[in-house]
């Protein structure tokens, strides 16, 4: 590695990861938390079988699940213009990323709450809950404690993924490196660095999930 190269890639170091931390981990933080929010409501609606709302369910988790992320990004941020409806670059890629990481969480959430087994949800009803005191009660925490290792995968290629920000001209890491490539004409160079930047990020998620995984097992052994 040539002493020129060698400069580069450290001068770069910091200006790749600085849009990471305070670009790419905010959206992805956000995206997720939303994500989560519209994957429980959908799959609620499919698992309470609610007649008018679950068939406006399964048909935005078939769209969205049907189409390319980088097309839904392009239709929010370039194709709602053409309507009289224009946002900012951040606010466009955390509608699209949570809508779409939504569609797919919705369909774990929805297999993790079917297979709580129906007696528990008799159970509830024998001491008195209702239907929702139940399900918030018992059903939901044990739905989300059998969710949460493919959660917490998504949230990792959720991670990855907004890297396709950059074509909507976020600033996030990897659009920090183009800008960088351009200027220096070492794409092999930076682009190693800046997957083993996300690599980074991505090993400090797999741990946390680990240790989740840890405690959600051991207060799975206490409560039985």
């Amino acid at each position: 590695m040539s002493e020129r190269l060698w400069g580069i890639l450290v001068d770069s170091f910091g200006k790749i990861l600085i849009p990471g931390l305070t670009m790419t981990i905010p959206l992805t933080a956000i995206s997720f938390t939303l994500a989560l929010g519209i994957a429980v409501v959908m799959a609620m609606v499919q698992y309470a079988n609610v007649r008018i709302l679950k068939p406006l369910a399964r048909f935005y988790i078939w769209v969205v699940r049907g189409t390319p992320l980088l097309v839904q990004l392009y239709i929010v941020f370039f194709g709602l213009p053409k309507l009289g409806i224009v946002l900012d670059p951040f606010p466009s890629a955390v509608i699209v990323f949570s809508l779409n990481e939504g569609a797919y969480c919705a369909e774990t959430i929805r297999a993790a709450l079917e297979s709580v087994p129906v007696g528990q949800l008799e159970a509830g009803y024998c001491v008195g809950m209702s239907y929702l005191q139940t399900v918030r009660r018992i059903i939901l925490p044990q739905a989300m404690r059998t969710a949460f290792p493919p959660l917490s995968n998504s949230l990792i290629a959720m991670v990855k993924d907004t890297s396709l920000a950059a074509n909507i001209t976020v600033t996030e890491m990897f659009m920090a490196t183009q800008r960088i490539v351009a200027r220096t004409y070492e794409p092999l160079a930076l682009y190693i660095e800046v997957g083993l930047i996300y690599l980074m990020f991505s090993t400090v998620l797999t741990r946390l999930q680990r240790m989740g995984e840890k405690k959600l097992n051991a207060y799975g052994q206490q409560g039985g």
